[in-house]
């Protein structure tokens, strides 16, 4: 895979984001920041008077790195989804960047990378504020940028790779509402897991969003434990690596057929 021209194709994205980002701040950026006012200072007061801490922090500690890795986890589904449909059969601009000298793997790299520089920005917005508001106890915070990047790219690897291949957006739909959206409520964004039922708890170790949550707290509360931090990353550069080579296969299928 040619390196300068996946780095066109984010080039390529960036310019079009640079024309319409005003209509994705609302879900990117506002949205997660009002769930953060709503669950960790509004319902966060009522947890921390009744309980006195969760996992030993105060409840808008806790739950500050989860909407952050549940945010970025969003916005790469929902933007591995529609859009690809719209580059390989409604705009169809993914066939007119494969009729130049870039290749149809360059075309899927360039698009995993871009959805996560775009993480990288809303997730340093949201990381601000939520610093601001006490929800960041440790320098160690802004290693949650990287982690919740890696984590949004472990999902947008495999969706764009699935969309692909896709003739319709029917599925998409039932993606974002059977998966991503359990996902956000049950892979320790809002409590630890291991309140979850015994038969629950391991499929939530299975989600990489649980992988994203666990490495953004422990940097965000400074409790990082190289063991843990390690399969951590592991297990969703594994989900990335595997995706990578089955979407660089299907967007080939897909480009040139």
């Amino acid at each position: 895979m040619a390196a300068p021209a996946l780095v066109r194709v984010v080039e390529r994205e960036a310019r079009v984001f640079r024309q319409l980002w005003r209509g994705s701040v609302f879900s990117s950026v506002v949205t997660p920041l009002l769930f953060l006012a709503a669950m960790g200072i509004g319902l966060g007061d009522l947890v921390d008077e009744r309980s006195g801490s969760v996992d030993g922090f105060d409840y808008l500690v806790f739950v500050t790195p989860g909407l952050l890795a549940a945010s970025a986890m969003q916005t790469a589904a929902g933007e591995s989804l529609w859009p690809v449909m719209a580059g390989t059969k409604w705009m169809r601009f993914f066939h007119a960047m494969v009729a130049t000298p870039v290749a149809p793997g360059d075309v899927y790299g360039g698009f995993v990378v871009w959805q996560a520089l775009r993480v990288v920005l809303a997730s340093t917005l949201f990381l601000a504020v939520a610093a601001l508001l006490g929800g960041v106890v440790s320098w160690w915070g802004v290693l949650a940028i990287p982690a919740v990047t890696l984590c949004a790219a472990a999902f947008a690897a495999p969706l764009a790779a699935f969309a692909v291949g896709r003739e319709s957006d029917q599925s998409f739909a039932l993606i974002m509402r059977l998966a991503i959206v359990p996902l956000f409520l049950f892979s320790g964004t809002f409590f630890p897991v291991d309140q979850l039922p015994d038969a629950l708890e391991p499929v939530a170790w299975l989600s990489p969003l649980w992988h994203g949550v666990e490495l953004a707290r422990s940097a965000t509360t400074g409790s990082a434990d190289l063991g843990p931090t390690v399969a951590h990353v592991v297990v969703l550069a594994a989900v990335i690596a595997v995706s990578w080579r089955l979407g660089t296969r299907a967007f080939a299928r897909r480009l040139t057929a």
